[in-house]
């Protein structure tokens, strides 16, 4: 964090030349995890929390994120009965996966620490009695503390398809240019661990960065990797923000976003930010990549 113009302010890099500042009103913790260097602060929107200055997530914002990335694998896969995530240290993502039908959870977070301040700290996500009965393994959600990646490669080598999983949900801080631990997260390599561990008719979901032209690059590698990998992918960008996201199913489904606007209905979870239009207007790749400029 820094100062600017006498107000604290955390700096987020986008592009090399390019940044914005976030007005930090109250700085709740700061401090780095054996993994991360992480904020939470009241902010313009709400509880915030940053991982090594990369917001990800805020109370005004994170169920739209949220619903972007589980909504259209819910609709996309056949089944919702076996869910896993991999990250998303609020919670978030297995609570509305339960409430969409989801009789088992496992949730795979390598930080403890960070999904105890989660659970701490923000206003969203799990409460401290929930975590520690999910850390308890009492509920529909169980959590593990582990690599994601090996995580994923024990399930993609079970040979019972009661340990394999309907759906894969990869909510990450994004990929960066450094060697940070979780860029192998979005890679090919992993995205085939994740098909090998999905049930028939499974998806695996991802949030891969951001649309806008000047800030797509692991939009255009994810894609090239998403159908390196399956044979159905479909898009989702968020319209309320500037999020991007994939979904893969092995298998080849004709017309993937008629798919999903023809099942919404019948989903027990009602979403609160998407809807039939939505479904159908935001499923367009950025024309940029389709034409591979």
């Amino acid at each position: 964090m820094t100062t600017f113009d006498g107000r604290r302010v955390l700096r987020e890099p986008l592009v090399p030349g390019l940044a914005q500042l976030w007005d930090l009103h109250d700085v709740l913790w700061e401090g780095d995890t054996e993994y991360q260097h992480l904020v939470f602060a009241k902010t313009a929107q709400g509880v915030a929390m940053f991982s090594d200055n990369d917001p990800q997530s805020t109370e005004l914002a994170q169920l739209y994120y949220h619903e972007s990335l589980l909504v259209p694998a819910l609709l996309l896969a056949e089944r919702v009965d076996r869910v896993l995530t991999v990250g998303s240290s609020e919670g978030v993502l297995g609570q509305l996966a339960v409430r969409a039908g989801a009789t088992h959870v496992d949730h795979v977070d390598i930080d403890r620490q960070a999904v105890h301040l989660c659970a701490d700290l923000l206003p969203y996500g799990y409460t401290p009695e929930e975590l520690a009965e999910a850390e308890r393994g009492e509920g529909p959600v169980r959590v593990h503390y582990a690599d994601g990646w090996e995580f994923v490669r024990r399930a993609a080598e079970a040979d019972s398809p009661d340990r394999k999983y309907d759906i894969i949900l990869a909510d990450l801080p994004g990929e960066r240019e450094d060697d940070a631990q979780h860029n192998r997260l979005f890679g090919a390599e992993f995205l085939r661990l994740c098909r090998a561990a999905l049930r028939e008719g499974g998806v695996v979901a991802s949030q891969v960065g951001c649309p806008t032209l000047w800030l797509n690059e692991m939009l255009r590698r994810s894609w090239r990797r998403f159908n390196e990998v399956f044979g159905t992918v479909a898009y989702y960008g968020s319209d309320e923000f500037d999020w991007a996201f994939l979904c893969g199913r092995a298998d080849a489904v004709a017309d993937p976003a008629a798919r999903m606007i023809d099942r919404l209905s019948t989903l027990p979870y009602r979403p609160e930010t998407i809807d039939a239009d939505a479904l159908r207007g935001n499923s367009v790749l950025p024309h940029s990549i389709r034409r591979g400029r």
